[in-house]
């Protein structure tokens, strides 16, 4: 907080006036001496007082809006059309809590499969040879041009376009596995193919850009060590790069919990389908979706505060003191807080 210095009850005494004639050239060096008595002398601040700078805009700010929040959460508390009786009765429910499991898995699955095959993509990109580079694109070209429901709806229907997939060699007869498409591509199976492509096609850029941004004097530096480039990419450019990439592959992660619910176009039973069965069957359609709602929010809410800590961690080499973590922040503001012992306001501040 600003403050200004203001006097209590007098002044700081004035210097006395003094002239200060010149010397002429020719005067010795010891009557230079004489000018310092001239000098104004050091102001005293030990009876000022620190006064807190005033912001009443601040607190006029801080007035409407907490009186906007106070105002929703009344309507919240009192208006009996939210149901929260319900809310509660269904908020840990077996085929509620089955639907959460199975959202997390699709998030776990098509997440890490999304991020590797990113970072393969990633690589071929940054790559010197131009089929790799031409492919990478295309792919990320394709993924994100066309809507996630789009890509769901196509690889459920495969089997409209391809009645059996089969491995083998290429334009022989040798097969060394073949099956039935709409045996293999199941409900899950093709919810996790469409959340991994599309995920892999934001993570390649993502990751291309975070290693992009790693300066390259420090891979010149490191060359003409001799240092070999596995170890190059993994000590130096990957840690620097982790600074850059974190923040935005965290968002991607939260964006693919949501993401999930799109997976209720294809039946298959996580947390949104679950909930809309409920309801149709119960005709409790906001109780229900307020369910969906809090656990969508728990979820997003353990995965930001991981994101915290991940990115405080990679942070130690870009400052100086890492920023303080919340239990951290919470103890220096009952330090300097603290009802005050012994001493008065005016203490303090002179202290």
């Amino acid at each position: 907080m600003s403050s200004t210095a203001t006097p209590v009850a007098q002044s700081a005494p004035e210097p006395a006036s003094a002239s200060i004639e010149s010397a002429p050239d020719t005067a010795p060096a010891g009557a230079a001496g004489s000018g310092s008595a001239g000098r104004k002398a050091a102001t005293d601040y030990a009876d000022y007082r620190l006064v807190p700078a005033r912001h009443p805009w601040r607190w006029v700010g801080t007035a409407v809006v907490a009186l906007g929040v106070a105002g929703i959460a009344w309507s919240l508390a009192t208006n009996p059309r939210w149901e929260w009786g319900v809310v509660a009765q269904w908020f840990t429910a077996q085929s509620i809590v089955n639907g959460l499991l199975e959202t997390l898995k699709l998030t776990a699955i098509s997440g890490a499969l999304g991020f590797i095959l990113g970072f393969i993509l990633a690589l071929m990109r940054l790559s010197a040879s131009p089929l790799l580079v031409s492919v990478s694109w295309t792919f990320s070209w394709i993924f994100r041009s066309t809507p996630l429901l789009v890509q769901m709806l196509l690889w459920y229907n495969l089997g409209y376009l391809y009645e059996k997939i089969s491995l083998g060699l290429p334009f022989t007869d040798v097969r060394f596995f073949e099956a039935q498409t709409t045996t293999l591509i199941s409900q899950f199976a093709a919810a996790v193919l469409g959340l991994t492509l599309n995920q892999a096609a934001y993570s390649a850029e993502i990751i291309r850009g975070g290693i992009l941004s790693v300066d390259q004097g420090q891979l010149e530096a490191a060359t003409a060590l001799g240092i070999p480039a596995w170890r190059r990419s993994t000590r130096i450019v990957l840690p620097q790069a982790m600074r850059a990439i974190l923040p935005t592959a965290f968002n991607e992660v939260i964006g693919l919990v949501k993401g999930t619910s799109i997976v209720y176009v294809l039946a298959y039973s996580e947390l949104f389908y679950t909930v809309q069965v409920i309801y149709n069957r119960t005709q409790q359609v906001l109780p229900l979706l307020l369910v969906a709602t809090l656990w969508y929010v728990v979820i997003t809410s353990v995965l930001s505060v991981f994101q915290y800590y991940i990115e405080r961690h990679y942070s130690k080499g870009a400052v100086r003191t890492l920023p303080l973590t919340p239990l951290q922040k919470a103890r220096k503001f009952l330090a300097t807080h603290a009802p005050a012992t012994g001493e008065t306001t005016q203490e303090r501040g002179t202290r």
